[in-house]
C-alpha cells in the first residue's frame, strides 16, 4: 500500500522541511508532493536530499482565502498526478502547518486495513445539523460572487449595512467578496449541496472519481469557482451525492474554530496539549513556530515513545510465538 501525502504550504519553510522529514523517516515508501508558493518564503530541500519520493511543484502566487484559488491547487494537483501517473492508494490532504499526533506508521497500518474509502467531514448546508447554520451557507454557496483587491475590505464593511435592504445583493467584506444571489443552482433533492473541512484523507478512487467528475460537469467546477471558499464544500458535495463510496464523516483532524475568528482555525500551543493527544486524531493544525514551538517537540517525543513502545510489544509477541 503507498501513502502519498500533499502539503499545501506558503510559509514556515522549516516547519515544512520537519514535516517532511518526519514522514519520510517513519515511512520510506510513502512519496511527499509539496505545492509550495515561492512568493511569500524560499522553500530549500536541500536538507531532505537523502530521501527519495520527495516533489515540489513551485507556483508564485498567494492563494487567497475565499476564492477558488485554494481548490485550483488542489484540482491542480491531483491533475497533475494523474497526468504523471502516480502510484498510489490514499492521497492525504495537509498543510505545512500540519503535524501527526499518531505514528506515521500506525496511520499507514489503519489505512491498510480500514474499510472506508474516504475521511471528510461533511453536512447538508440546509439542515439544523450545519455549524454554520442555514442562511450563512445559503449565502456562501447559493451565491456568485467576484473578488475586490483587499484593501476594499474596510468599504464592503460599511457598504454591507445595507445587505438586508436588498436580499439579492451577497457581501463577504472579510474575504473582499462581493455578489449576488444566483438565479440557479446545481442543486436540488438528487444533489444536495453539502459543506465541510477541506483538509481530508481520500482513497484513490475517489480522487479519480473527483477528478473525473469534475471534467465531465464543467458547469459544476464553474459555479464553485464563484462561490465562497468552494474548497469548503465541493469535494464533499461531488463525493457524497454519488452514493458511490463508504465516507466517514470524520477527517481525522484535531483543529479548533472560535467564534471569534469567524471561520479561521486557531494556532495551537503547548496549553492544547493534552487536548490534542487525547483526540485519537492522525493529525492537527495548525501550528505556528511563534509563539510557541515547543509543542512540536513535545509531539516528537509522543511520536517516539508510541513507536518504541509498538515494537516492544511486537518483540515480545514474537518471543511468545518462537
Amino acid at each position: 500500500m503507498k501513502v502519498l501525502y500533499f502539503i499545501q504550504s506558503h510559509k514556515n519553510p522549516e516547519q515544512v522541511c520537519r514535516l517532511v522529514n518526519l514522514i519520510k523517516k517513519s515511512s520510506s515508501n510513502a512519496q511527499v508532493i509539496i505545492n509550495h508558493n515561492f512568493s511569500s518564503s524560499y522553500l530549500d530541500l536541500s536538507s531532505l536530499k537523502q530521501f527519495s519520493g520527495v516533489y515540489l511543484i513551485k507556483r508564485d502566487k498567494s492563494a487567497r482565502r475565499g476564492d477558488d484559488s485554494v481548490f485550483d491547487i488542489y484540482l491542480n494537483t491531483i491533475n497533475w498526478l494523474f497526468d504523471q501517473n502516480f502510484d498510489f492508494d490514499w492521497l492525504i490532504c495537509l498543510s505545512g502547518q500540519d503535524y501527526p499526533i499518531q505514528p506515521i506508521s500506525d496511520i499507514e497500518a489503519f489505512l491498510a486495513t480500514t474499510e472506508y474509502d474516504g475521511f471528510i467531514n461533511y453536512w447538508d448546508i440546509l439542515s439544523e445539523e450545519s455549524p454554520w447554520g442555514k442562511e450563512a451557507g445559503r449565502k456562501r454557496f447559493f451565491a456568485q460572487y467576484i473578488s475586490l483587491p483587499q484593501w476594499s475590505k474596510w468599504w464592503l464593511r460599511k457598504v454591507s449595512r445595507i445587505e438586508p435592504f436588498i436580499p439579492f445583493l451577497k457581501i463577504q467584506w472579510r474575504f473582499a467578496l462581493i455578489g449576488l444571489e444566483a438565479k440557479s443552482t446545481p442543486f436540488n433533492d438528487n444533489f444536495k449541496c453539502y459543506g465541510g473541512w477541506y483538509w481530508n484523507t481520500l482513497s484513490r478512487k475517489c480522487v479519480y472519481f473527483l477528478r473525473n467528475y469534475l471534467e465531465e460537469h464543467p458547469e459544476l467546477l464553474k459555479f464553485y469557482k464563484r462561490t465562497l471558499a468552494p474548497e469548503e464544500s465541493l469535494i464533499a458535495t461531488v463525493l457524497v451525492n454519488s452514493n458511490q463510496f463508504n465516507l466517514c464523516n470524520d477527517c481525522l483532524r484535531y483543529l479548533d474554530f472560535p467564534s471569534e475568528l469567524f471561520g479561521y482555525a486557531r494556532s495551537l500551543t503547548i496549553d492544547d496539549y493534552a487536548k490534542i493527544v487525547s483526540s485519537n486524531c492522525h493529525f492537527a493544525r495548525k501550528f505556528e513556530p511563534k509563539p510557541d514551538d515547543k509543542i512540536l517537540d513535545l509531539l516528537d517525543e509522543l511520536l517516539d515513545a508510541k513507536a518504541t513502545h509498538k515494537s516492544e510489544a511486537t518483540n515480545v509477541v514474537r518471543v511468545r510465538e518462537c
